[in-house]
């Protein structure tokens, strides 16, 4: 059985970490058939939009201890940049459908996606300091980016669990949704994702990593430079028929819905 599934359906890739009976736990195996497909991903032209979730009970229970016991912590640290390059680099919309436990190592990995939806079952937590590991893989850096410096060192100071329903009231995963409509609701929205200009999704979604990785005034200056050189590749026809796009999806979303 692979522990990594990964399949495209018209522009959209599901990819799911597939080791339920160990929660999901990132196995050497795990981390680097993951590493793979995103390197993959990034210049898959039939995939625009990923979506990554877990099998079973757990999006990731973090690293797998019993064999993280057996090769020692120095050499895991080692190994830790590859798989977090591929995920931040894969250059396009990734949504993570959260649909259980998501803990230390799993915790990072949702952090890393664009945008987290959660399973009414979901629920986070940060175990370094009850390991005695230092994160490595960005969580120190964006857990206090999503919900606030206060509530980041609550949870990486006790290691206590985050429900999905506070989750939610933090701003860490944008709602709560029954097991059972996760994965359809993800892909509705990678839907609508679709429908956006590449182009100008992908310079969007670089522009606000940027702002994070820079600070407000370097950001600023950044969408500036990018404004004008994306604007010297967008004609005026390009634009009216953008426009028309734009006005038939929202009379289609605005139109009431009947049963």
């Amino acid at each position: 059985m692979s522990v990594l599934l990964s399949e495209t359906r018209d522009g959209v890739t599901l990819v799911t970490l597939n080791r339920p009976k160990q929660l999901n736990a990132l196995s050497l195996e795990l981390r680097s058939a993951l590493a793979r497909e995103f390197s993959r991903l990034r210049t898959d032209s039939g995939t625009e939009v990923i979506i990554l979730t877990g099998a079973g009970r757990a999006f990731s229970a973090g690293l797998d201890l019993k064999e993280l016991g057996r090769r020692g912590l120095q050499t895991e640290a080692n190994m830790g940049p590859g798989l977090h390059d591929a995920i931040r680099g894969v250059g396009k919309p990734l949504i993570g459908a959260i649909n259980g436990f998501a803990v230390t190592g799993g915790f990072e990995i949702a952090l890393m996606c664009d945008i987290l939806v959660a399973s009414e079952h979901a629920s986070f937590a940060d175990t370094h300091v009850r390991m005695g590991v230092v994160p490595g893989w960005g969580l120190s850096q964006r857990l206090s980016r999503a919900i606030g410096v206060s509530r980041a060192k609550e949870l990486s100071f006790t290691g206590n669990y985050l429900d999905a329903g506070t989750a939610e009231r933090w701003g860490l995963v944008n709602r709560v949704l029954p097991a059972d409509e996760l994965l359809k609701h993800c892909d509705e929205l990678a839907r609508s994702i679709q429908r956006a200009d590449k182009a100008t999704l992908i310079a969007v979604q670089h522009l606000i990593d940027y702002s994070l990785d820079h600070g407000l005034e370097a950001g600023l200056a950044h969408e500036a430079e990018t404004n004008r050189e994306h604007a010297k590749g967008v004609s005026s026809a390009a634009l009216d028929d953008r426009r028309e796009t734009v006005l038939r999806n929202g009379r289609q979303e605005q139109a009431p819905q009947t049963s």
